[in-house]
């Protein structure tokens, strides 16, 4: 008979007896701390924080300027059939010389005679010198405008991209030849008219001889650099001579910007607003997150919005494409040459990212400066702000934004109206509809806002900015 001595342990540790009160059951007696609603879609809003905001008590906002006579070549608009492109009649109002211009048989007939050309990169298309006898339309590609350097050397003096035109004024008359060279940058599609086909139609449409000629004498009024009504002045003289006697005229049909609205109603059970509201208000949060998603929207609309964005307002003349593809030093340099006193660039991060590796290959060091507390990149001085807003088109570009900011400065600015009824901050009125039979509170939350460009060189943009890494 054999006895067994000592103990066997057991097979599992859960199999012992507990001796204190576990955490899953002490959680039941315990206050759990808690975060605020979060929410990823809030952004920086570096733009709407940034603009100067100006009060506009009536609703709207009338921009007076000088009298202009100066019709800057526009971009136009083609439709695309396989290989094969035309440009939309409509469209060629965008020429300098049938600016307004809306006899839509001539426009047609016009159109019809344009002739589709393809050139190769380095190709010419036209040539300085030679006689200046059709107008070009760019349907697709880049065409660099070459000039005579100071030393005689060849000098990118421009760069035309999709939608561009040049020629425009050989409407008025073959006068002269052609002031610069244009070659083919990349592979270039383009429409072009030769001024013999254009005087077959002008014979068969008077209408369109008449706006072509008055167009041509506003052309030539005396105007300052900038296509203003000169002001006549004397300086500089001795004795008595008779002093130009002058008067500084306004535009007639001054542009007028009205508030735009975004608007959206919560509703909130009176049930959850009167049981669950401790620690944090129910109602109070719901409101703060749709408020963000209003401000988010506002700051859209501010770059996108076809009436008052400024992606669609900037001035034709105000805008540049890139050289090469990726946004370079050169590009921003460029940028921001064409006007007095940049004082804020916004970019999509990707294209503040692309920048930055061009900076990199050059060995040149990205700048920052100081914003509200804020260290950010910045170029020459001017800060290089983030806009998410910006859109990143399926190729892979981009735009950068260049601007002025203030309406002493004149610049740009927002625009909203304070005072409103409910109104819970500046343009943002939170109004409570009623409470239905469902027991169902609805607010109205409303947001004002628009903005405004006082002259054309306030704003900038640097086009077709490649965003891709390349290999």
């Amino acid at each position: 008979m054999s006895v067994e001595t000592g103990t066997t342990p057991p097979a599992d540790a859960e199999e012992r007896e507990q001796q204190s009160l576990g955490t899953a059951a002490a959680r039941n007696l315990t206050t759990t701390t808690k975060s605020a609603p979060q929410m990823q879609e809030i952004s920086s809003r570096w733009l709407t924080r940034t603009l100067p905001w100006v009060d506009v008590p009536g609703g709207t906002y009338r921009v007076n300027r000088r009298l202009s006579y100066r019709v800057g070549d526009g971009r136009v608009t083609f439709v695309q059939t396989g290989a094969q492109v035309a440009v939309i009649p409509a469209e060629l109002g965008e020429l300098p010389l049938l600016r307004g211009f809306e006899d839509g048989t001539a426009l047609q007939a016009l159109a019809a005679r344009f002739e589709q050309r393809e050139y190769e990169p380095g190709q010419v298309i036209v040539a300085a010198g030679r006689p200046a006898d059709h107008v070009y339309l760019i349907a697709h590609g880049k065409v660099e405008q070459i000039g005579a350097g100071p030393y005689g050397d060849e000098a990118v003096v421009g760069l035309l991209a999709d939608g561009d035109t040049f020629g425009g004024r050989v409407l008025a008359g073959l006068d002269g030849g052609w002031e610069f060279t244009a070659r083919a940058a990349t592979a270039t599609t383009v429409l072009a008219l030769p001024h013999t086909a254009y005087q077959e139609v002008v014979d068969r449409h008077a209408a369109l001889r008449a706006h072509v000629e008055l167009a041509r004498l506003d052309g030539h009024r005396e105007t300052n650099a900038f296509g203003e009504a000169e002001i006549a002045l004397s300086a500089g003289h001795t004795g008595e001579p008779d002093i130009p006697h002058t008067f500084a005229d306004y535009e007639p049909a001054p542009r007028e910007y009205e508030l735009s609205v975004a608007q959206t109603v919560l509703r909130v059970h009176t049930r959850v607003a009167d049981l669950y509201s401790r620690p944090m208000d129910q109602t109070e949060h719901q409101l703060r997150l749709v408020v963000e998603v209003l401000r988010e929207r506002q700051e859209h609309e501010l770059v996108n919005n076809r009436d008052f964005g400024l992606l669609h307002n900037a001035d034709h003349g105000q805008r540049i494409s890139t050289h090469s593809g990726p946004p370079t030093p050169d590009d921003l340099d460029e940028l921001l040459a064409m006007r007095r006193d940049t004082t804020h660039l916004f970019a999509h991060p990707r294209a503040i990212a692309a920048f930055g590796r061009e900076c990199n290959k050059r060995g040149l060091y990205f700048g920052g400066i100081e914003v509200g507390g804020h260290h950010l990149p910045a170029w020459r001085g001017v800060p290089l702000l983030p806009c998410g807003k910006i859109p990143v088109t399926g190729a892979r570009t981009s735009s950068i934004i260049a601007l002025r900011a203030g309406e002493q400065n004149q610049g740009v600015i927002g625009l909203l109206q304070t005072g409103l009824p409910d109104e819970t901050e500046p343009g943002l009125a939170v109004r409570l509809m009623g409470i239905n039979e469902q027991a169902v509170a609805s607010y109205l939350v409303t947001a004002y806002y628009s903005a405004a460009v006082l002259v054309p060189d306030a704003l900038g943009i640097l086009e077709n900015v490649e965003v891709s890494r390349r290999d």
